[in-house]
């Protein structure tokens, strides 16, 4: 006597054993992209200068997180060339002008000091 239980010819294989060999034509394929990734924040704390020439440059950055890549050179480039010129402005401005003696300062005698009645 044999107490196997035949298995009927019209079920299925499981399924969720592993099959060798390639997928099925209607099977879904995992999407497949070597392509870049697109534009992201990199979420870079930009903290203000005091300066309101730079610190609109810094803020110009943050254009460059919503552009590809090919897109951030002319981005970064603006704001390296608006930077210089802030940097050169600085330089530009007339610093304080030293102050004149006033008369009476020591080592500056009053003009009443030189006048000489003979």
């Amino acid at each position: 006597m044999n107490d196997a239980v035949p298995q009927a010819a019209d079920t299925e294989p499981d399924t969720a054993a592993p099959q060798d060999g390639p997928p099925e034509q209607g099977a879904p394929r995992p999407p497949y992209d070597d392509g870049p990734a697109g534009p992201a924040p990199l979420g870079v704390p930009r903290t203000p200068t005091g300066n309101a020439e730079v610190d609109a440059q810094v803020e110009r950055l943050a254009d460059a997180d919503h552009l590809t890549t090919d897109g951030h050179l002319e981005v970064y480039e603006d704001v390296h060339r608006g930077l210089r010129d802030a940097l050169t402005a600085l330089d530009a401005r007339p610093g304080p002008s030293p102050a004149a003696p006033h008369r009476g300062t020591p080592g500056y005698p009053s003009p009443s000091a030189h006048v000489h009645r003979s």
